[in-house]
């Protein structure tokens, strides 16, 4: 019995050594480890805001340069015919707009919308414009009509409303962040 009190005497202090020893080492490894996941995180996080942000001036660099007073004059050359300038204002703004499909899964869907939509009316002014006249006339013809038409008139065109809501996202997205 002298020899079981003298092992148990050595053992329970070695063994509660052991259980608080065991409880420090986790809750040190717990945290170190969260601490590595929050780091990891906000490095992701710091890597899809940089991406994000690419994306909205990708999409506003599209919305600029499909904006009639830049494509017009961009596209415009002296002896072209109608058909020609059409033709050509139509492939850049549907080259443009493939070549920036990808930014899609970076914004909101309605900004990706709203580019959609610009695209459209876009394309649509210009051809219904191309429809008025001869389509062997001289393209400047509707390089005038499509400069007119932009300094004529009241409204917003959808490529500034584009802009604009662009502008806003990109603002909310980097209030986020701070």
């Amino acid at each position: 019995m002298q020899t079981f009190l003298e092992l148990l005497k050595y053992t329970i202090p070695a063994i509660v050594v052991l259980i608080a020893t065991s409880i420090i080492v986790s809750k040190f490894l717990v945290n170190d480890t969260k601490k590595k996941q929050m780091a990891i995180f906000q490095e992701g996080f710091q890597t899809t805001l940089r991406l994000r942000l690419q994306a909205y001036e990708r999409l506003a660099l599209y919305i600029e340069r499909i904006h009639p007073r830049e494509i017009i004059v961009r596209l415009y050359q002296t002896g072209m015919t109608v058909r020609e300038l059409q033709t050509a204002l139509v492939l850049s703004i549907s080259k443009e707009f493939e070549h920036n499909l990808s930014q899609q899964i970076y914004v909101s869907a309605q900004v990706w919308r709203t580019i959609q939509s610009v695209r459209e009316q876009e394309l649509a002014m210009i051809n219904q414009m191309s429809s008025k006249l001869q389509p062997d006339a001289s393209a400047k013809e509707l390089h005038k009509m499509i400069i007119d038409f932009v300094m004529t008139t009241d409204t917003d065109l959808p490529s500034d409303i584009a802009l604009e809501i662009i502008n806003n996202e990109a603002k909310l997205v980097l209030a986020q962040e701070k």
